[in-house]
């Protein structure tokens, strides 16, 4: 641990894109220092973190019950907003149940450690999110991967699999690296000619996907789906996660999940913005049309530009950068061109800047965005180009980093 330099050197060089103090947020622009950015990081799809019915109900539910529950769930900390909570969800996804947690990575880790013990296999596409992996960690079970939407290869692991082994299989709906769709029905497919169950994470389904109900909405399997997990903080505008699914199934977790009966409950103001945005997805459908719009305008714009945004078809859009360096020296230079993006790094993921749109997002913020991308083409990988050295170097121990700064300071 002390060891660690890469943060620090990073620091130095004037090339660290975390832990910013944003200080203006008003969902398409924030505010870094004196400069307002056009914000292309962020997860607020809808656009619904500062739409004044979602912050007048957080507001009506802190003055009523108080900044925090004080407990969790299974004790003293339920409260009628969150049993409403779950009914309109369920309802929404078309489901008998649901269970709320407080953040959609403790839904995962509940959900997959009281579902699976030793002696059970998970079954995890390779770029599955960490909280995935986790809860698989945490259940015991053994934990086995294949390639990305590779549902053949899912086949052949499940096919393998020792004889009366449990099997779950759990995927994303839409993997927030890249923006595309897992092959929800060949996987399902899979799943179900093996005997296993399957979870998909809907993180990044819900809210974009058919009218907002996700990616097995959007597939028609909502039926062949056994669980489906959510999170709050994205197309939600607030903090917390979900499970849906049977009522049995429900109950189980309810009563096993340890993440929800040892963790406190979601806040009252949390659970109210929670509830108050599903009803405005509910009643206003076009914002996830919007969203896809907006996002499939920026695609259009890149490929006249020659850059690659890969299988997206989502509102999240990936551009693969030339190495570690590169990617901190783009993402420093599209800040001070007024656009603020995500740099992903390894071992997310390999070298690329990660963006995002909202439906709030105006023509004008898009326009914006894609003048800033095109002073930088150079700096991303083409369609057919080999993911760029860097995918295993810390990004403060790359040669020539402080040297790289200095020549991005300098260049127009």
């Amino acid at each position: 641990m002390t060891s660690y330099r890469a943060a620090r050197d990073a620091m130095a060089a004037g090339l660290y894109p975390y832990f910013l103090p944003l200080t203006g947020h008003e969902g398409t622009t924030v505010t870094l220092g004196d400069q307002e950015l056009v914000m292309c990081g962020s997860n607020n799809y809808l656009g619904l973190t500062a739409d004044p019915r979602v912050k007048k109900a957080a507001a009506e539910a802190l003055d009523l019950y108080g900044t925090s529950c004080t407990g969790s769930r299974f004790l003293n900390g339920n409260l009628a907003l969150h049993d409403l909570l779950e009914e309109e969800l369920a309802d929404f996804y078309g489901k008998p149940a649901a269970a709320v947690f407080s953040t959609g990575y403790q839904a995962n880790l509940g959900v997959i450690s009281a579902l699976a013990g030793r002696g059970d296999l998970v079954f995890a596409d390779r770029d599955a999110h960490a909280s995935i992996v986790d809860g698989t960690v945490l259940s015991g079970a053994k934990l086995r991967r294949f390639p990305h939407n590779d549902a053949a290869a899912l086949d052949r692991r499940l096919a393998d699999a020792p004889e009366g082994s449990g099997r779950l299989v759990v995927v994303d709906g839409v993997y927030s690296m890249e923006g595309d769709l897992c092959v929800l029905p060949e996987l399902v497919s899979a799943s179900r000619r093996h005997g296993a169950r399957i979870v998909v994470d809907d993180a990044h389904g819900l809210g974009v996907l058919d009218g907002g109900r996700g990616t097995a909405a959007h597939f028609g399997l909502v039926d062949q789906v056994d669980l489906i997990t959510v999170t709050f903080s994205k197309s939600l505008a607030s903090l917390g996660g979900a499970v849906v699914g049977s009522e049995e199934v429900i109950h189980y977790l309810k009563h096993h999940a340890r993440s929800l009966i040892f963790s406190a409950s979601a806040t009252p103001a949390s659970a109210a913005a929670a509830l108050a945005a599903l009803r405005i997805l509910r009643a206003e459908p076009w914002r996830a049309e919007k969203a896809q719009e907006n996002a499939a305008y920026v695609r259009r714009g890149l490929a006249r530009l020659g850059v690659s945004s890969g299988a997206s078809s989502t509102p999240v859009v990936p551009l693969r950068t030339r190495g570690v360096v590169e990617t901190l020296l783009l993402w420093r230079r599209l800040v001070d061109r007024g656009v603020y993006t995500n740099p992903v790094l390894p071992p997310a993921a390999s070298p690329r800047l990660r963006l995002s749109f909202m439906a709030t997002h105006t023509t004008d913020h898009l326009d914006r965005v894609l003048e800033a991308l095109a002073a930088e083409t150079d700096m991303f990988l083409g369609p057919d180009e080999p993911d760029g050295p860097g995918q295993d170097t810390d990004p403060g121990e790359a040669a020539g980093l402080a040297e790289l700064a200095a020549a991005a300071r300098t260049r127009p």
